[in-house]
């Protein structure tokens, strides 16, 4: 069947299927269905796409039904491997960096990066109510242990010791 014999068959198609009840849309539709997987190649495909716009919605559904059958099955995805997080390039943490070591219900905490080399002070801004974090400076570290020694906030586990 060349290319205007086809649409010609369509048209037909279409014709009967805007024509035809709720209940002989579904042999029009196989019909239809039959006359596009018989010749195969984009020009049932193409008709079909641009005459659904001008049609009545219970038709065009009818007709994305049968090109949804004419699509290609999807290629299989493949499973994404789940990426992992690039370390930080310009020295900036994440909390995913950080662990906590000392936290006190009254909204102060204490946590160090991974290594333990840098620690981080968490506390409430009073006008806010939002936490701000800065970073204690390595020659105070010890003084800040020194004076939450036998505080009972110590995360056990943590590997830092308080004394």
């Amino acid at each position: 069947m060349d290319k205007d014999a086809l649409i010609a068959a369509l048209e037909g198609l279409i014709a009967e299927l805007r024509a035809a009840g709720w209940k002989e849309r579904e042999a029009v539709k196989e019909r239809l269905l039959a006359t596009c997987q018989a010749h195969p190649g984009p020009v049932a495909t193409e008709y079909l796409e641009g005459v659904r716009r001008d049609l009545p919605l219970e038709v065009r559904w009818e007709v994305d039904e049968v090109l949804e059958a004419l699509a290609p099955p999807p290629a299989p995805e493949e499973p994404e491997e789940p990426e992992e997080e690039a370390p930080p390039d310009d020295g900036r943490l994440r909390m995913s960096d950080l662990k906590c070591v000392y936290e006190d219900p009254r909204g102060l905490a204490l946590f160090t990066d991974k290594p333990g080399a840098r620690w981080f002070l968490q506390q409430l801004d009073p006008y806010t109510g939002q936490p701000v974090m800065q970073e204690i400076p390595a020659e105070q570290i010890p003084a800040v242990k020194a004076q939450l020694k036998g505080s009972p906030y110590w995360r056990l586990g943590s590997g830092v010791l308080a004394g």
